[in-house]
């Protein structure tokens, strides 16, 4: 457990978005605050990932009355207090990440990542045609992008549902990284995808 000697109260943040999280949102950061602890020591306590436990705090995430009992345990709350501001506050903010582009300089790279990574990772140039031997004056659509996902599973989209997000620090004679893992576990074929 990681030790703090900020206060609930000073912890609280007071820009966008932290400022319109709710009652609910702020109660956790204080009390997480007071204790000193971070994502991951909540997380091993209630047997979740941490990074599922910042987007309860976050608003995003929806915990088990199980959870917030956890949760409530481990920070020292009252569960029923707890349930009560989360139900209070709601989730307003699921899936929304403030203006766009993002200001906040760490979400801002992440939105840059799939600006610039997605289409790589989603379409990939299949096959280097060479124009001057070829005398095409147009790619034909169905030989230049392959998907690299489809190449994987075929025509579909992945599922939020039950993601797993894992940070981790990887060392770097450069610097170290973050390395970003995201686990979608449910794949969809197009063919079931209506509407």
């Amino acid at each position: 457990m990681s030790t703090s000697a900020v206060s609930g109260e000073e912890y609280i943040r007071t820009e966008a978005p932290y400022k319109d999280l709710g009652t609910g949102a702020q109660l956790l950061f204080s009390a997480k605050a007071k204790k000193g602890c971070s994502f991951e020591d909540i997380g091993k306590a209630i047997g979740r990932d941490e990074v599922w436990v910042a987007s309860v705090f976050y608003g995003q995430a929806i915990p088990t009355e199980n959870d917030v009992k956890g949760i409530a345990e481990f920070l020292d709350l009252s569960a029923d207090g707890l349930s009560s501001e989360l139900k209070r506050s709601g989730f307003i903010h699921r899936g929304d990440l403030g203006p766009m582009p993002p200001k906040d300089p760490v979400i801002y790279r992440l939105y840059e990542g799939i600006m610039v990574y997605g289409y790589p990772i989603k379409v990939r140039v299949a096959e280097v045609m060479s124009f001057a031997t070829t005398g095409l004056t147009e790619i034909p659509i169905g030989r230049v992008t392959q998907s690299v996902i489809h190449e994987k599973f075929g025509d579909g989209i992945m599922s939020l549902i039950d993601c797993k997000v894992h940070v981790d620090r990887k060392p770097d004679p450069k610097g170290d990284r973050v390395l970003l893992t995201f686990e979608y576990v449910k794949w969809s074929s197009s063919r079931k995808v209506t509407g």
